[in-house]
């Protein structure tokens, strides 16, 4: 059997071994939420279209939850009420399943094409893995909307924004319209400067309101006059699942959460985060801009339940895209590839859920943050990358990573010879120095 065959056969088995394995974890650790919050949208669209009543009037029967996204996102998902119950699990699933697919495919197969591995194996092992990540499982088991939003952002950022193309801001203002914490992407063009696609997504996003508006009049009023401010129908701040900053106020005194404190700590992320996109997009890296502005995201909303997490897939990537561009036996890819082996592991544990009925004391405090903490070391930590030009060692050689060395603090400084190169090509195949 040749050498190629048998390493084939080999990745096949690995594959196969590594579902199996994940299957097993998940039928021990994954919850069954029975699809929870696709019922509520479920229901709330029969109601709205077939029964008559207003979209925002309907809460799920013994709970106080209702629809709460913009109009736009009913509009989106309006089939829904024309599908059988077992159709509408059937079509959350399989977008889920493909939005994940096509961004995860985006972030690793540059990591395959220059670190030579095989690409479709490397997209398999990412798939299971994704599949093991509580924010992913949530997100299917809930039957949420957080993959589709996340890939609408990443197409502008990772697809159309580095190709120069003129559309891109129209996938962020389109899922700032569907909910609206995409947003702060849109606040993301703005501080980098990048005014075209800061406005095209503005317009789109003011676009697809509107147009839900001249549909849907009564329920686009009902909306941002009074659901919009309802802020008892996503559930409490200080429940375990609530990963972000206003989470961990609210955790330290229930029933008098200071929002003095979370101001000044939202203050601070932002400043912080700020500080870092500008410095991403300035050495053309896209890819740790749209993962540092995912974690601030998840860091500053007021409520970032576990399932919202699914934006800090980028990062944890990342982390090994960085990890593979450095010298195999440094240290620096050893502390890169711990930093994401240990996040991935803490957001498959479920471990923020054994503080879910006390999270009084020190170990309350850190260990019912966890993920709190996953979203700040990201925001603090992930390296920034400058871009360089793909050297050609010699006829029939693929590109290589670049530099290897990180440099010694200073601000990042973009290549002379950055410019030779094409934004989308670099992000397909390019070289880069980690600067930070």
């Amino acid at each position: 059997m040749a050498q190629g065959a048998r390493r084939t056969y080999g990745q096949v088995a690995g594959v196969l071994v590594l579902a199996v394995a994940v299957a097993a974890f998940l039928s021990v650790a994954a919850m069954r939420h029975g699809f929870f919050d696709l019922k509520v949208y479920y229901g709330a669209l029969t109601f709205w279209v077939h029964d008559g009543g207003e979209i925002y009037d309907f809460l799920k029967a013994g709970t106080q939850y209702g629809f709460t996204y913009p109009p736009f996102a009913a509009l989106v998902m309006l089939p829904m009420a024309y599908l059988p119950w077992p159709a509408a699990i059937t079509v959350s699933v399989a977008a889920s399943v493909l939005t994940s697919a096509v961004l995860i495919w985006w972030l690793v197969d540059p990591i395959a094409r220059r670190a030579g591995w095989t690409r479709w194996f490397a997209l398999a092992v990412a798939l299971c893995l994704a599949a093991a990540f509580e924010p992913m499982r949530e997100t299917v088991n809930f039957g949420q909307v957080n993959t589709l939003l996340l890939f609408l952002v990443a197409v502008d950022l990772l697809r159309l924004l580095p190709a120069g193309n003129r559309w891109a801001g129209v996938g962020i203002g389109l899922a700032t319209a569907i909910k609206l914490t995409p947003g702060v992407f849109i606040v993301y063009l703005l501080v980098t400067r990048r005014w075209r696609a800061a406005f095209t997504a503005m317009a789109a996003a003011a676009g697809a309101s509107l147009l839900a508006a001249a549909l849907f009049p009564d329920a686009s009023r009902e909306f941002w006059t009074e659901a919009l401010w309802n802020t008892g129908r996503v559930g409490e701040l200080a429940f375990v699942s609530n990963q972000s900053l206003r989470g961990v106020v609210a955790r330290l005194d229930p029933e008098h959460p200071s929002t003095l404190a979370w101001l000044a700590l939202v203050l601070a992320t932002l400043a912080v985060w700020a500080w870092r996109a500008r410095a991403a997009v300035a050495v053309g890296d896209e890819a740790t801009g749209l993962a540092l502005t995912g974690a601030m995201m998840c860091l500053v909303s007021p409520v970032t339940w576990v399932h919202h997490l699914v934006w800090l897939i980028p990062g944890l990537i990342l982390l090994v895209d960085n990890a593979m561009a450095v010298p195999a036996r440094g240290r620096r890819r050893r502390v890169l590839l711990a930093a994401a082996i240990i996040g991935y592991g803490f957001l498959i544990s479920r471990i923020v859920w054994a503080w879910e009925k006390d999270f009084s004391g020190v170990d309350g405090f850190l260990g019912s943050n966890t993920y709190v903490w996953i979203s700040l070391a990201l925001l603090l930590g992930l390296p920034i990358r400058r871009w360089t030009t793909p050297t050609h060692g010699g006829p029939g050689r693929e590109p290589g990573p670049a530099g290897s060395l990180a440099e010694p603090g200073g601000i990042p400084q973009l290549d002379k010879t950055d410019g030779v190169t094409s934004a989308g090509e670099r992000h397909r195949v390019g070289g880069f120095q980690p600067v930070g």
